[in-house]
């Protein structure tokens, strides 16, 4: 599949305010075509994602988008600040106690770990096994936004099917309830429609925040003094916040970095539109049917006036509705693990980096201990 590539942040907020001339049914599209065995078990397990919030348009988006936008205000993030500090907490203890015995991959001790139980405690969705929910998190990532091989997608569409089995169980039980799925089901929303915006929303919010700590925690512990500079603004924000009630405020230090990271290496650093009729882009004639891929992240000049960083949140109606919560789980997590980690260095070789049309981290931050 080809695309053409849309790199002027200018052009990509173009895009995404033409809602009428860009259209987000290829979102949530698969890059390339599924093999018929894997079609097979997505059929057996009646998964179906009928477009609902990231690939609709619409009345029902907008209702849609409201309902949802209502468990993510302003409030509710800000409140969930203290709680993110005493998970992070938590981890980087247990953390201090494996660096006692050799290195530790700070991707898997802490990233992953804080953003599924934020999110669980946001939507009142039940958070399932860590280890499997990451499973079929970075399934469902290659199979919709990689390139597998035929002989692998049975493997990633047996873990999807998998995974829409879990969600249609949970919107279930969900009926009656105050939670998120209860709340869509009362409103009116099928049981597929909710399956399918839960199951991109239950991945966005954790599999990409613990991707964008991972970035940040690799990325600052490159830069020399870094690291030990976020940790003493840790623990001078942490004294500031003692004093005045509002946990979940952040130092600007480690705010400006996190937007660093967003403005030049999201780890959603693109994301699709499809061209429903002859239209015109800039100095170029798009043909009906054309797929167009946004940059989002890394392509920005030097001098933006700090607001380069909210296009890795996309623009206007379909803008991430988790991004306060994302960058807030991130410079916290950020914080508090430098501050509790002060004396780690990054180890080993260079980590391999997950790679995939719309998603990026590295799969590992090892560090040690350095010695007194």
């Amino acid at each position: 599949m080809s695309f053409h590539v849309v790199s002027d942040p200018a052009e990509v907020r173009e895009v995404m305010r033409r809602t009428e001339d860009f259209l987000p049914t290829n979102a949530l599209t698969s890059v390339v075509p599924l093999a018929p065995a894997a079609l097979r078990i997505l059929s057996r397990a009646r998964f179906a994602l009928p477009p609902v919030l990231a690939s609709a348009t619409g009345a029902k988006h907008r209702q849609v988008r409201k309902l949802v936008a209502g468990f993510f205000t302003p409030a509710k993030v800000a409140a969930i600040g203290p709680q993110v500090r005493e998970l992070t907490q938590v981890r980087t203890a247990e953390t201090a106690e494996l660096l006692q015995h050799g290195p530790a991959d700070l991707a898997d001790a802490v990233a992953k770990h804080i953003p599924p139980i934020i999110m669980a405690e946001l939507t009142g969705i039940r958070c399932p096994d860590l280890d499997v929910l990451k499973r079929w998190s970075r399934d469902s990532l290659e199979l919709f936004w990689g390139w597998p091989p035929e002989d692998r997608q049975p493997v990633l569409a047996e873990s999807a099917a998998e995974f829409y089995g879990w969600l249609r169980g949970e919107v279930a039980t969900s009926r009656g309830t105050g939670s998120l799925f209860g709340v869509l089901d009362a409103a009116g929303l099928t049981p597929s429609e909710i399956c399918s915006l839960g199951y991109f929303l239950v991945i966005a919010g954790q599999e990409t925040t613990a991707q964008l700590i991972g970035t940040s925690f690799y990325r600052a512990l490159q830069e020399p003094g870094r690291w030990q500079q976020l940790g003493a603004g840790a623990r001078a924000g942490a004294g500031a916040e003692a004093g005045s009630g509002a946990d979940s405020r952040a130092p600007s230090g480690a705010k400006s970095f996190v937007r660093q990271v967003l403005a030049t290496e999201s780890s959603v650093h693109t994301w699709r539109r499809a061209v429903p009729r002859d239209t015109r882009l800039g100095g170029t004639e798009l043909p009906a049917g054309a797929e167009i891929l946004l940059e989002l992240s890394g392509k920005h000049p030097p001098d933006t006036g700090g607001t380069a960083y909210s296009l890795a949140f996309g623009h206007g109606l379909h803008r991430c509705l988790g991004a306060k919560l994302a960058e807030l789980e991130t410079v916290l997590v950020l914080e508090e693990t430098a501050r509790a980690l002060p004396a780690v260095r990054l180890t080993g070789p260079d980590p391999d980096w997950l790679r995939l049309l719309s998603f990026q981290t590295p799969l590992t931050v090892t560090v040690e201990q350095e010695e007194k």
